[in-house]
């Protein structure tokens, strides 16, 4: 069974910065692609940020240079370090589990970014 159990979001100023953990039980982060998306209200799901098993990293351009994804093999756990932070980066934040047959999704958790 397959689970993937994010944390790590919360209230944040704009310019502030957030890590967000996914951690995956049930399959192998470093042998499959691993993601995060985020859905704000009223809005579809969108990437962020995705790795595949080759470590191919790639990320929407609202992010790009201020989130980077990582994971941690020892730990079985995908992280996407969230610097910069705007107001526009508000929305659940999402895991994502990809392997040759299924796609996998956690539970979410909130990112608010407000003064």
């Amino acid at each position: 069974q397959v689970q993937l159990v994010e944390s790590g979001g919360g209230l944040v100023q704009p310019r502030g910065s957030l890590r967000l953990s996914c951690a995956a039980s049930g399959i192998i982060v470093s042998t499959n692609a691993m993601g995060w998306y985020r859905q704000a209200p009223g809005k579809l799901r969108d990437a962020v940020a995705t790795i595949t098993s080759g470590g191919s990293i790639s990320y929407a351009d609202s992010v790009k240079g201020r989130f980077t994804i990582f994971r941690d093999n020892t730990k079985n756990t995908v992280y996407l370090q969230m610097n910069s932070l705007k107001p526009e980066d508000t929305a659940v934040y999402y895991c994502y589990a990809g392997t040759a047959l299924y796609g996998y999704w956690g539970q979410g958790t909130q990112v608010t970014v407000s003064s």
